[in-house]
């Protein structure tokens, strides 16, 4: 997600929030429970839904974002799962850190694990992690078991040939705006969205700006990147096989990340016989393209995954 100063889609409602579809107030209405856990002296934000001792299902962001990109998503699980979310060190309602590493960021995720109380069954958690959420959710496959499997959403991972033609992040210090209505004004996604769905782009946004001295601004860290190397295959294509659990990846399939050589470039890095799945007329952010196909492949996806023993 980036702010830039032109006037965005949410511009023309000043404000008031876009009409929005019955599915979507009632996913909203189920709402989470909303706590914290420390990791190395950092509070991490912790959103939960659903009932303990039900298979765990952990929810991890992208880049810029935070825990209530998931909070129309999530509750579709909650029946059947036990559901837990969490904002990055950095981003969110989560603590600052002076550096971050997608290591600091794995240790995090699996800290959620017990916070959550996501393995109570003892079979494992899956994730699903977007963007930025899918490499620190590799590494923590890699390191412990209790990862029943990763779904990751538009992750791309890019050989460091092709990257000159991917945005870049830049650091710079947050701008202040004098109302909540002028930064939903200016609020848009990076890469641009392609889809329509503005009640769903508005959640996003309006969860995301919190109230300082002077006015709003937005809840991340604008100095995460300043350290973070970018997302070059030279330093995250082990990632995939390094992982000690069944993968899959969901794209978008008008994704500008994931573009035909960098698809066929991540089918040579991810295991033999990983599932790829495309999602029609969604962007990189597919939660807010398309939301219902995301949880009708997500849905499939669970169905047939392989079901592991109580440890």
């Amino acid at each position: 997600m980036e702010v830039i100063k032109s006037a965005g889609i949410l511009a023309p409602y000043r404000g008031v929030k876009p009409p929005a579809p019955t599915w979507f107030d009632r996913a909203l209405a189920q709402v989470p429970e909303r706590s914290s856990f420390d990791v190395d002296g950092v509070e991490i934000e912790l959103l939960t839904w659903g009932q303990v001792g039900k298979p765990g299902l952990l929810f991890l962001h992208g880049d810029s974002a935070h825990a209530d990109w998931w909070a129309f998503i999530a509750p579709f699980f909650a029946e059947e799962w036990r559901c837990a979310a969490i904002s990055w060190s950095g981003m969110g309602s989560s603590g600052r850190r002076a550096t971050y590493t997608f290591g600091e960021w794995a240790s995090e995720a699996i800290a959620a694990i017990d916070a959550a109380q996501l393995d109570e069954d003892g079979k494992g958690v899956m994730i699903v992690a977007h963007s930025l959420g899918g490499y620190p959710a590799l590494i923590a496959g890699e390191r412990i078991e209790r990862v029943r499997g990763i779904v990751a959403l538009d992750s791309a991972i890019i050989p460091k040939a092709l990257m000159a033609d991917v945005p870049r992040p830049v650091p710079r210090p947050h701008r202040v705006y004098t109302s909540p209505e002028e930064a939903l004004a200016r609020f848009r996604f990076m890469p641009p969205t392609v889809g329509d769905q503005h009640y769903a782009i508005d959640h996003i946004a309006r969860t995301g700006m919190t109230q300082v001295e002077g006015g709003w601004q937005w809840r991340f860290d604008p100095e995460i990147w300043r350290d973070i190397e970018t997302r070059s295959g030279d330093l995250l294509s082990d990632l995939p096989r390094k992982a000690r659990c069944p993968l899959a990846l969901i794209v978008g399939e008008a994704s500008e990340l994931i573009r035909d050589e960098i698809a066929t470039y991540m089918r040579g890095i991810y295991p033999e016989g990983t599932p790829f799945i495309g999602i029609p007329e969604a962007g990189h952010h597919i939660m807010a393209d398309q939301p219902l196909a995301l949880v009708a492949a997500l849905r499939s996806c669970f169905a047939y995954w392989p079901e592991r023993k109580a440890q």
